[in-house]
């Protein structure tokens, strides 16, 4: 791929090669099939469109020092969606065949895999809509499961540079026991208000508290939401909230490195208390957070020396990019080499 500028991507769709479906009809998953066109054929009474009948993933593969292509915890995500299928009555794909999917969709265009020095990644995106018609509210009996993939750069323009949070309490992004722990379509149409508001006050994201009490901290938007005070890393504990992949292996790694980790209820409050402050999630891995504003209290929570990731942040990330690049042993066995 000599013609594309690796260092900068910036993260947006682009076409690749292939992309591998999977059918769902009369009860049981079909042959994977290979298929070359970026446009899908869908009835105009399909549960996705009119019921949000949909589910997604985000993952990703990188080349290493030693030209190998590795895929992150994909076993995580094949769980997740399963979770969100049972969350929105949806026929669950079996681990063994959305694993299966990923590695040949990857394979297919191994040639969009970015090169190791350019910090670039493969972002791999498995979707799965209903496709049968229903104008009934109820599930569908057909659905589609399909994986396209697309090189990227950073999620955020900064990259690893710390950016501004804001609170807005008239914003919610998910209902206490609603589809917040589900990674479904409408959560992320839910936060595009707010997000386009935060972005034009010149924040990276909102951080949304918990919608029942406004009480308790939650998500940033497309994040999970974790703190470092006391030699201790806090993350929320709230059923609002998508299960990360990549918060659960910062935990791992955090205790690792000789941290407590704590997930539980994160008071408002304790915002003033955190020594570092970050987002996490497969598109960023960690974006380090400098400061926090209360836009209902015109008030300030800032964090470190505003120029960089705070010391534990920065430890962390380098060790989580270093096993998926390959560069540290992973003694997790949380990386596929292809």
């Amino acid at each position: 791929m000599e013609n594309l500028d690796w260092q900068n991507l910036g993260f947006g769709y682009r076409d690749t090669d292939y992309n591998i479906r999977c059918y769902y009809r009369n009860g049981q998953w079909g042959e994977l099939e290979i298929n070359s066109s970026n446009q899908i054929n869908i009835h105009m009474a399909a549960t996705s469109l009119h019921y949000g009948q949909e589910a997604f993933e985000g993952l990703k593969a990188f080349k290493g020092k030693d030209g190998k292509v590795r895929i992150f915890r994909m076993d995580e995500n094949a769980k997740r969606m399963q979770s969100s299928c049972d969350g929105i009555l949806m026929a669950k794909l079996p681990v063994e065949k959305f694993m299966e999917a990923v590695r040949l969709t990857v394979k297919m265009n191994e040639r969009f895999v970015p090169p190791y020095e350019s910090g670039a990644a493969l972002y791999i995106r498995p979707l799965l809509i209903g496709t049968g018609p229903e104008i009934g509210v109820k599930p569908a009996t057909e659905y589609m499961f399909m994986v396209f993939v697309m090189p990227v750069g950073p999620y955020f323009p900064e990259g690893f540079k710390p950016t501004d949070l804001v609170i807005m309490r008239k914003y919610d992004r998910a209902a206490p026991q609603g589809t917040g722990k589900f990674k479904v379509g409408g959560n992320y149409a839910a936060s595009m208000g707010a997000g386009k508001l935060a972005k034009r006050e010149g924040f990276s994201a909102v951080l949304y508290l918990d919608s029942k009490e406004k009480k308790y901290l939650d998500e940033c938007g497309p994040a999970n939401f974790f703190g470092i005070k006391n030699n201790t890393y806090v993350t929320p504990l709230s059923d609002s909230i998508l299960p990360s992949i990549t918060n659960k292996s910062l935990m791992d790694l955090a205790e690792e490195m000789g941290l407590k980790v704590e997930r539980r209820k994160v008071p408002y409050e304790e915002l003033a208390e955190f020594e570092e402050v970050g987002a996490c999630g497969t598109a960023a891995v960690i974006s380090p957070i400098k400061g926090v504003y209360d836009a209902d209290n015109d008030k300030w929570f800032k964090y470190g020396n505003q120029k960089e990731a705070g010391e534990w942040s920065t430890k962390l990330y380098n060790k989580l990019r270093a096993i998926q690049y390959g560069d540290e042993e992973d003694k997790y066995g949380w990386v596929e080499v292809l």
